[in-house]
């Protein structure tokens, strides 16, 4: 990664207590940039950015809320002087099973926190990105952004949302100096993982563990999408499942 160099930049990684979003925080503070980890669980930020050191900020915050969302943007461009990346990775699985069965309260939650957390986050940090001239959005997409898979109605239907989302801010923002993109990483070894293997659901709970990629690959992903390099795909998904990206990105 030491040809990304993000020194003096500032991130605000959503979801950060865990999985894909803590292996963000290390990926950009070892490409210097400063971090900003929100997320709910209060213990596993402060622990994270503890480990980071003065470069972090961990910042309590519910994504469903969206005037939490904008007091945490806020705390961070006052931390740091500014903010130059939102990387959008909260985001849930729960509730799975046939649509007919879910329970309307947990997929609404869903929505509030996969679809309306990046509405929140994006909403947050566009004006003051428009307002210098540049700045990065990056959301964490999925493969179900793109294609129904048995069980999770509500989780393809907030990733194929999210993706609209980031079209829809890259179709008015791009050409005010904004890059914006999704990162669709395939199968990843998180606690996701964990839900979706217990649920027994669809042919991606049957896959052994050994077959999901390690959390600092999409990492190291988001970090190489900070570059020129990623600017072809603007408005779109970055796939980690192409041989190409991983090359790119020094996965290979």
């Amino acid at each position: 990664m030491k040809n990304f160099d993000l020194s003096g930049k500032t991130v605000l990684i959503t979801g950060a207590s865990r999985g894909i979003g803590k292996a963000a925080a290390y990926a950009f503070a070892d490409a210097g940039a400063n971090v900003a980890l929100i997320a709910r669980s209060v213990d596993e930020i402060a622990q994270t950015a503890g480990d980071i050191g003065p470069r972090a900020l961990a910042i309590p915050c519910d994504v469903s809320r969206h005037t939490e969302v904008e007091a945490a943007v806020n705390a961070t461009a006052t931390a740091f002087g500014g903010l130059d990346v939102l990387v959008g990775n909260a985001g849930v699985v729960d509730p799975i099973g046939n649509l007919a069965d879910t329970d309307p309260e947990a997929w609404g939650r869903l929505i509030d926190i996969n679809v309306k957390g990046v509405y929140y986050g994006m909403r947050a940090v566009m004006p003051g990105m428009i307002q210098q001239g540049y700045g990065t959005i990056l959301t964490v997409s999925s493969g179900a952004a793109h294609g129904p898979v048995e069980g999770w109605s509500a989780y393809c239907s907030s990733k194929a949302a999210a993706y609209m989302l980031t079209r829809a801010a890259d179709n008015e923002a791009r050409a005010q100096g904004l890059r914006i993109m999704g990162l669709s990483p395939g199968t990843v070894a998180t606690e996701m993982q964990r839900k979706i293997k217990a649920s027994g659901i669809n042919p991606v709970s049957q896959m052994e563990w050994s077959d999901h990629i390690p959390p600092d690959w999409p990492a190291k992903a988001l970090v190489w999408m900070c570059s020129p390099q990623a600017d072809e795909y603007l408005g779109t998904d970055v796939s980690l499942r192409e041989q190409a990206i991983r090359d790119l990105v020094g996965l290979s």
